[in-house]
This record gives C-alpha cells, sequence and structure tokens, in this order.
C-alpha cells in the first residue's frame, strides 16, 4: 500500500484523482492539501465524495508520502516544490505544465520525464519525477505519433480541436460562466496554445527531420468534459495503410485503440481511453481523436503513470466504464 499526498484538492483534476484512488487497491490518500478550505471536510468541495470519504482538507503537508501529485494551476507546482520539502523516496506527478518541455525539466536536481505512457513508457517507470501531459497535447500527440513513428509528417498539420467546460479549471471568467457557455461556441489562443511546445517536442522526439507547421485552432465547447479533436495532412499510401500503421503502433497500448467507425464523445467520458478513426480523401489523411480532459488528459493519465512507476498493472484503478446514455 502506497501513501498519497494532493495538493491543490480543490479543483476539478484533483476531485477526479481523489475519485479514483479511493478506488484503487493500491493507495491511501494520507493528505489533500487546499489552503482555501482547510478544515472543511473533502465531500463539501467534491460533493459526490459523501459516503465515500471522511477526511478534511489540510493546508499542512506530510514529507514521508509515497508520491505526491500536484494538481496546480500552471506556473504554481515550481512554488509549491520551492517551498516544501519532501523525502529523496517521494516520487512525484505533476498535472501542471511546469516540468513539460525540454528546458524545464530539471527543477532542484530532480528531473521529471514527459509521462505520456505511448510514447515513453519504460523511461516512466524508471522515473522519480513525472510531468503529466496536457489535455489537447494527450488527444493530438496520440494522432500523430504513429505517422511521426515512420517518418511520415513531412508536410503541415491542420488541427480543429473541442473541450469542454472542465477544461477551464473551476475559476470563474468571463468565458466559464454557465450563460455564456450554454448554447455557444469559440474559439481562443488560435494558433498559439501554449500545449504545441510539447507536441512539437514529442513528434520531434519520434521525427527529427520534421519542420512543417503545426497549426491549431482550439476551441470551446458547451459541454462539461471531453475533448474531440480532428486533424489532417498530406498522406501518399491507402487507408488501409494507414490503419496497419496505427494498429501496430498501439499494439501494446493499454488505453489508446484505432476504431473502424466514426467517433462521439460519449464513448469516451468517464474513461482512461483514447480513441483512434481514420479517413482517407484523396491526398489526405484525417485523423479523429477522442479523450476524456479529466481522466485521459488529467488525472487518469496521472494515475497510469503512477501504476507504471510502482510496478503496478498499468490498468489498476482504471477500468472505468463510459456513461453512455
Amino acid at each position: 500500500m502506497i501513501h498519497v499526498g494532493i495538493i491543490g484538492g480543490a479543483g476539478y483534476t484533483a476531485g477526479e484523482l481523489i475519485r479514483l484512488l479511493i478506488n484503487h487497491p493500491e493507495t491511501e490518500i494520507n493528505f489533500v492539501y487546499s489552503t482555501s478550505n482547510a478544515g472543511n471536510k473533502i465531500s463539501k468541495v467534491h460533493q459526490d465524495l459523501v459516503g465515500s470519504l471522511d477526511l478534511e482538507f489540510t493546508d499542512t503537508v506530510n514529507p514521508d508520502i509515497d508520491v505526491l501529485f500536484l494538481c496546480l494551476g500552471h506556473g504554481n507546482s515550481v512554488k509549491f516544490l520551492s517551498a516544501n520539502t519532501f523525502s529523496e523516496n517521494t516520487k512525484i506527478i505533476d498535472l501542471g505544465n511546469d516540468f513539460r518541455l525540454e528546458a524545464d525539466k530539471v527543477f532542484d536536481g530532480k528531473t521529471f520525464v514527459y509521462g505520456l505512457p505511448e510514447l515513453q513508457r519504460e523511461l516512466i517507470k524508471s522515473a522519480n519525477y513525472i510531468a503529466n501531459p496536457g489535455c489537447f497535447a494527450t488527444a493530438i500527440q496520440l494522432a500523430l505519433l504513429p505517422l511521426a513513428d515512420k517518418g511520415l509528417l513531412n508536410s503541415d498539420v491542420h488541427i480543429n480541436a473541442v473541450t469542454g467546460a472542465t477544461g477551464a479549471g473551476t475559476s470563474l471568467s468571463a468565458t466559464t460562466h454557465y450563460t455564456w457557455r450554454d448554447n455557444n461556441f469559440s474559439y481562443y489562443k488560435p494558433f498559439t496554445h501554449q500545449h504545441l511546445g510539447e507536441i512539437n517536442q514529442s513528434v520531434k522526439q519520434l521525427q527529427d527531420e520534421f519542420n512543417s507547421d503545426i497549426l491549431f485552432m482550439p476551441n470551446r465547447g458547451n459541454f462539461s468534459r471531453g475533448i474531440f479533436a480532428t486533424l489532417y495532412t498530406d498522406f501518399d499510401g491507402d487507408i488501409e495503410e494507414a490503419k496497419a500503421i496505427y494498429n501496430t503502433y498501439y499494439a501494446d497500448a493499454e488505453f489508446t485503440f484505432v476504431s473502424d467507425d466514426f467517433l462521439h464523445l460519449k464513448q469516451v467520458v468517464n474513461t482512461n481511453k483514447c480513441l483512434v478513426h481514420l479517413h482517407k480523401h484523396k491526398g489526405k489523411l484525417l485523423i479523429t481523436s477522442i479523450i476524456d480532459n479529466l481522466l485521459k488528459g488529467a488525472s487518469g493519465q496521472a494515475v497510469q503513470n503512477m501504476n507504471l512507476m510502482f510496478r503496478f498493472e498499468e490498468t489498476t484503478g482504471l477500468n472505468l466504464k463510459a456513461t453512455y446514455f
């Protein structure tokens, strides 16, 4: 049994993480840290946990836990780790973006490994510190990596992806209020989204000579959770060749599957799956990739990484069923 600490416990990703860990046979939650909620029952914030968890938020940490999850806003993990010291045996999984890029992966003597299991499972197994990928980055990379692995990304990649409201976190802003989001649709950060850095980094890890543009248009949808991404790029082969490339690349993946059918979000919401669909039109290959942004795009993938780091079965605690109806 490993003992777990969670930092930033009041947010969406922390709530998902708590739900996963209280049902994980190898974990026990030692503390959930939230300065704004210290002393309050966790079930007061994550109200579906009434009767499932009798634990309060705290503003103190136990430095001797086995694994620490950082569920903080982007840029805040560095601040927290600078102010708090943990045992040299404590493994750390950061769900923010502080350590994802090669230039940022070393901090205070700790080297963070980029935690996309479908890209570098073996490195994750031997790592002590993990930078969990971003949600858009996960969906997009899982759509592109099989082509990059074969050196077949030789032209611009065009991406249109839609995320649910939980992708913006719990803090209120002009574009997160119900009255704005309901019956509405919009784009944001066109061509400049922060996840592009890690996407390009992973593509070039597999295909170093890649020098085309990845043109990404992120969108806000009027649903709660999920990411629906469509990508297209040049591809000379036929559809059967494309399917063979993807099926081979994901042959040993526990949560990523290639589907022959058109996709929709209900297939993956409330699961740790990524589903990928391929469609050929003239010289273009259309790739559709769908995930739950809070699970495979965040907390589910973090638990998947934890399982690999502690040599548990990769799927432990993650055999989740989609809420289909």
